[in-house]
């Protein structure tokens, strides 16, 4: 069976401390993949908000959309560990880019790799309904996290 395999960035400007919550556990008794998924997204929202952004300004009616997703496991997460969710942008093409994500914690004075991630995001005009640019101004601070 071919396993995903994501090529994450060699550095990551920013990261995110986030609390397993109980709710994040699943009947394996560790972190479930649903937990993941949601766990990038508050990571996501809150690189972009570093950066002055939102990812759906209603003002604006300007966006993103997550085209896709991938995520590779690599370790189990268990309730009480504080994930450290590292974040990177790149790929970044006339509409979009993708988010990088590495999912570490510390346990027992080991850091453990918990999962690997990435998002391809799409610039998206919700006022008229269709895909928009990637304005130059916001290329150049989501790629140095600035």
């Amino acid at each position: 069976m071919a396993r995903v395999k994501i090529d994450l960035p060699a550095t990551f400007p920013f990261s995110v401390q986030i609390p397993v919550r109980i709710r994040d556990i699943n009947y394996g008794n560790h972190v479930g993949n649903d937990a993941i998924l949601s766990i990038i997204h508050e990571a996501r929202i809150q690189f972009l908000g570093n950066l002055g952004y939102k990812e759906l300004d209603h003002e604006a009616g300007a966006g993103f959309i997550m085209a896709d997703v991938a995520i590779a496991y690599k370790g189990e997460g268990f309730y009480g560990d504080i994930f450290d969710i590292a974040v990177a942008a790149g790929e970044f093409n006339a509409l979009g880019f993708e988010l990088f994500y590495l999912i570490t914690t510390n346990r027992n004075g080991q850091t453990i790799t918990i999962a690997e991630a990435k998002t391809g995001m799409i610039c998206f005009d919700y006022n008229a309904h269709k895909i928009a640019k990637l304005p130059a101004d916001m290329k150049a601070r989501l790629e140095t996290g600035k």
